[in-house]
């Protein structure tokens, strides 16, 4: 396996950095071996395979599908292979993956049969950074679902994974600390994320609605935090500027109070979810995904810098931007994940000082 770097590595660093993800990919499938046969020579159709969620199901999907001797194949939905070449050349060279090019909108329906469909692609992470069209993005997610699930009744499925967010929920209200999957919050008309949680919202009743008319199985997955390699450093992921700011030599920037409440959940743990949930979730229910130990925006800050100065000797200083307003509620996204514990089995193997340690190794020995 070949790990990408934007920066010239040397052999020993590439070693390195592959040995993080390949620790990780073994540790998805001993948590998930029992679920593979499933697959046997099938094929799976993925959107969104450039994305962080996506740069990871194909990872583990070819890992397990060389370990296990699946001889089994996935057709990847993107509109820019160049991208996705560039970015993870060796998927693109593997056998066992073809791509299919086209907009999750209005792409071309690929002939044969697909038993498995994973619908990742949404309005992007860039596009909110960058300030896309709002409307743009509502299209990308509801059109998009539409379009999807149109090819999973025509192609046969059998099982489709349709990964919400945990923005469905709306503003987390004071006195609840945990949103259970049966909260019945909504986002504000003027909330920021109020098109991708109404656009979710809406993708997850187009998946109700498929899965009883045409009679395959629809999982949801309703998706809060995380970190680990392949994620984004340079958007609006609070976790991943902070890795960036401490690569770059620091200061790690607040640009809030800090007072924020997040949790975070390392990806190998989000791959053996969302597999589970593929493969052993109840059809038509939303599922949380994420992690129950929360932790403030300021305590995340300083951890990060703890951690770096524990693996480099290095010391980056913490600016807070803003002082705290002792009025307001602190902004909670934390999920209950009760549901898929009691239901699957699920659990957090990996802590978030152990999260952000692989992570920060990673881009460490890839040059950022």
């Amino acid at each position: 396996m070949k790990v990408i770097s934007s920066t010239p590595m040397s052999e020993d660093s590439a070693d390195k950095a592959m040995r993080v993800i390949s620790e990780d990919l073994n540790h998805i499938l001993e948590n998930t071996q029992a679920l593979w046969n499933e697959l046997y020579k099938k094929s799976i159709f993925l959107t969104g395979g450039s994305g962080f969620f996506g740069s990871w199901i194909l990872e583990s999907f070819l890992f397990a599908n060389r370990k296990l001797n699946l001889k089994a194949k996935a057709l990847v939905l993107t509109r820019n292979p160049a991208t996705l070449s560039e970015k993870m050349p060796h998927i693109m060279d593997d056998p066992s993956v073809e791509i299919h090019v086209g907009d999750v909108r209005d792409f071309d329906f690929p002939e044969g049969e697909f038993s498995h469909i994973i619908h990742l692609a949404s309005a992007s992470a860039i596009g909110k950074f960058l300030n896309e069209d709002p409307l743009l993005r509502f299209d990308t997610i509801v059109q998009g679902t539409r379009r999807v699930l149109d090819f999973a009744q025509k192609c046969r499925a059998r099982k489709f994974l349709c990964t919400s967010t945990g923005y469905v929920y709306g503003k987390q209200v004071p006195g609840l600390t945990l949103i259970p999957e049966d909260y019945k919050g909504l986002p504000e008309l003027d909330d920021p994320n109020a098109v991708l949680g109404f656009g979710k919202r809406t993708a997850e009743l187009l998946c109700v609605s498929y899965s009883k008319k045409f009679g395959f199985d629809s999982k949801i997955a309703r998706c809060f935090s995380f970190v680990g390699p392949y994620l984004q450093l340079n958007i609006h992921y609070a976790i991943g500027n902070f890795i960036r700011d401490t690569i770059n030599g620091g200061p790690i920037v607040v640009k809030g109070d800090g007072t924020a409440v997040r949790s975070y959940m390392y990806v190998s743990d989000l791959m053996i979810w969302l597999w589970t949930i593929l493969f052993k979730g109840k059809n038509r229910e939303p599922y949380n995904v994420g992690s129950e130990k929360e932790i403030t925006i300021k305590e995340l800050a300083f951890k990060v810098a703890e951690i770096y100065k524990k693996l480099t000797g290095k010391t980056v200083e913490v600016i807070i931007r803003e002082e705290p307003d002792p009025s307001k509620p602190a902004d909670r996204y934390v999920p209950s994940t009760r549901k898929a514990k009691t239901e699957l089995g699920l659990k957090q193997t990996v802590s978030l000082e152990d999260a952000i340690e692989k992570t920060l190794k990673f881009y460490l020995y890839r040059g950022g």
